[in-house]
């Protein structure tokens, strides 16, 4: 593939993802409202996009999904909104917390950067005879690490809030946070496992413009 080539395909796919991030946002399978906190397959396409286009496109990308995610929980808020969205007032205060843009958008930052070095690392060991599980695991990796920065973040900078709005002492929070991890966490992990192997798969033999 020519430089031209290579460029323009990059500069297509990197569209693409954008595209289908905004999709998702503005349909119900992008924002899984559960009873306290929305689940997402969002990162889905920053995973795929990091792992094809690079960590700094994968960054770019995982920006489009803070700010998803800084618009939902401002214009439809749950129970957890006030620790996405500054405009949303923390529990017990009449205010926002501007501590809320860290939580909404470092974790998805990071989402499309981790499955990019997870995956070099992993083809670099094992070459092209484990390519399906590479993409699986640096999916599952990518996956793992929205869900724990958020929910630790949270814990972190929201302890007492979260601990009143599920109405259980500070002292049982994290054990309420660990249990968000692996009942929302390790499913949505799977998932994005699954769906980052298929889609990279297809899009790297009929559109190499891995870098």
């Amino acid at each position: 593939m020519t430089d031209q080539k290579a460029r323009t395909s990059r500069l297509v796919l990197t569209a693409l993802f954008c595209g289908i991030i905004l999709i998702l946002n503005f349909t119900p399978i992008g924002y899984i409202q559960l009873p306290l906190i929305k689940a997402t397959i969002i990162h889905v396409p920053v995973i795929i996009g990091s792992i094809l286009l690079g960590p700094k496109i994968g960054a770019g990308l995982g920006f489009v999904f803070g700010l998803t995610s800084l618009y939902n929980n401002t214009a439809a808020p749950s129970l957890l909104s006030f620790a996405f969205s500054p405009f949303i007032p923390v529990p017990g205060t009449h205010a926002g917390s501007w501590e809320a843009l860290l939580i909404a958008f470092v974790p998805r930052i990071l989402v499309g950067v981790v499955p990019h070095y997870c995956y070099r690392l992993m083809k670099r060991a094992w070459g092209k005879r484990r390519g399906v599980l590479a993409l699986s695991l640096s999916g599952l990796a990518g996956s793992l690490t929205n869900t724990v920065l958020v929910m630790n973040l949270m814990y972190f900078l929201f302890r007492d809030a979260y601990g009143a709005v599920k109405n259980i002492p500070v002292s049982g929070v994290y054990r309420a946070v660990l249990a968000v991890i692996f009942a929302n966490g390790v499913p949505e992990a799977i998932v994005a496992a699954v769906l980052t192997a298929a889609v990279c798969r297809a899009l790297m033999k009929f559109s190499p413009a891995e870098p």
